[in-house]
């Protein structure tokens, strides 16, 4: 027997799934540590198990309203065990065609005995095979009597969520990201234009079979799909690309960065928009590059040394400490803040059940303060770029609406570093929310602060 053939997948999955769903740990490190440990799978085995995780904790709330329709004892009452096992397994029913119900029911009848939990699999299999003939007549709630809702259960989205979008976005946009939240998408990568041209990188990624497309946004970017283990293309070790999603390079972009420029990071991990800045400056200059713990900043330092970065520095430090010594020290300052996440949900489906609104009135108290820190490092007539991953305008609007009325920096107009495909009724104002599946990237928020004194771009020319 093979290493692969004494691996069971489902076990493998259910273990995902308590970590993430029981015990709170994220799906981004949950998924690449198990895979990174049984590269030995094969690819459709590691293919299987990647979606029945990703799956299974994107439409959990769905899942759980189908087993609460034919489960006298709820979800929430169930053993963490069975709970997980049950909901993997109406998610292969449903949404993975090429596994027979049978097969699903049978494998999930097994992983409860092998368990420990043999008193429960008449109990298990009842569910699943009740589930099995009554799929197609199950009953969800009417969009236009229950709209909120309809988008919760059909996109497993908590519903105050839905109702905090459908407030601030309106029924259809809201709509509209949900349905991209669903949607699989290519990973996006940066080119290090440094080390290699994009037809080179382009020509060496299809060597390796690697399927490859243009991005729409900025001119280093492109969509990769089709690879089977992404660090062990012959490319990423010669550090020729880094992952960066097209909306984050955006940041680089509206920072307009020159030679010689003095820049600091205060949120950096993992290091993109630092790593996409030192490139820039075309090996002039430096880059500080801060965060909080050490495993953050060695993700940072892995990932410079791999891509011959030399004009960074890395830094461990609280971006809520003021550090006197580089007071009025950066032309640009960076502060890519810690926040709800919302758009980025996406990529990471967990997100969505960790969140709480006290949580985003805490990281809208939080930003505020690293922002009152981050400020005093610009230089006169400097630069500070403010942004996040999230969809949420508590965070973002409100946040620019509050740094506005601190009196040291104004607004300016992005319009002149942005692709005018990205210009709105906001852009010309200095900020930008980016909306999936309005704009074809996670979601995203920036905007533009010049410290009082200095002149715009328009002024200069």
């Amino acid at each position: 027997m093979t290493k692969s053939q004494s691996i069971n997948t489902r076990e493998l999955a259910l273990q995902i799934l308590l970590k993430v769903l029981e015990e709170g740990e994220y799906t981004s490190t949950v998924i690449p540590s198990v895979l990174k440990n049984y590269q030995y799978l094969e690819k459709n085995e590691r293919a299987f198990l990647t979606r029945l995780c990703e799956g299974t904790i994107e439409r959990m709330l769905e899942l759980d309203y189908i087993l609460n329709q034919f489960s006298k004892v709820k979800t929430k009452k169930m053993k963490p065990v069975i709970r997980n096992i049950l909901r993997m397994s109406v998610y292969q029913m449903k949404y993975m065609n090429q596994v027979p119900d049978s097969a699903a029911c049978n494998e999930a009848v097994k992983l409860v005995r092998k368990k420990g939990f043999s008193g429960l699999a008449g109990f298990v299999n009842g569910v699943l095979r009740n589930i099995s003939r009554n799929m197609d007549s199950i009953e969800y709630p009417k969009e236009e009597k229950q709209p909120e809702k309809y988008l919760s259960i059909r996109f497993s989205m908590p519903e105050w969520i839905v109702k905090m979008w459908i407030t601030d976005y309106g029924y259809e946009t809201t709509k509209i990201m949900l349905e991209a939240s669903m949607k699989e998408r290519p990973v996006v990568i940066r080119c290090n234009t440094r080390k290699v041209s994009m037809d080179e990188l382009v020509k060496s990624l299809k060597r390796e079979g690697v399927k490859v497309e243009t991005a729409e946004y900025v001119d280093s970017a492109l969509k990769i799909s089709g690879y089977d283990y992404l660090e062990r293309l012959d490319s990423f070790q010669k550090g020729w690309f880094t992952i960066q999603d097209q909306s984050s390079m955006l940041v680089s972009l509206v920072g307009d960065i020159k030679e010689g420029y003095q820049i600091i990071d205060v949120c950096a991990a993992p290091g993109g928009k630092s790593l996409h800045a030192a490139e820039l400056l075309q090996e002039t200059g430096k880059v500080s590059a801060r965060d909080l713990t050490l495993s953050k900043v060695s993700r940072i330092e892995e990932n410079s040394r791999r891509l011959g970065i030399n004009n960074l520095e890395t830094k461990i430090w609280d971006a809520r400490i003021l550090e006197e010594e580089r007071i009025e020290s950066a032309d640009i300052v960076f502060a890519d803040l810690p926040c709800s996440g919302l758009g980025v949900i996406g990529k990471k489906n967990d997100i969505k059940y960790k969140i709480t609104k006290e949580g985003i009135d805490s990281l809208a108290k939080l930003q505020r303060e690293i922002l009152l820190t981050a400020k005093e490092y610009v230089k006169p007539e400097g630069i500070l770029i403010y942004s996040t991953c999230t969809v949420n305008t508590l965070e973002n609007e409100e946040n620019v609406k509050w740094f506005c009325e601190q009196g040291d920096f104004v607004l300016e107009s992005l319009e002149p570093y942005l692709p005018k495909v990205l210009w709105n009724d906001h852009t010309k104002d200095g900020y930008l929310q980016v909306l999936p599946g309005i704009v074809k990237t996670d979601g995203f928020f920036l905007a533009r602060f010049r410290k009082k004194g200095g002149k715009s771009k328009e002024e200069e020319s």
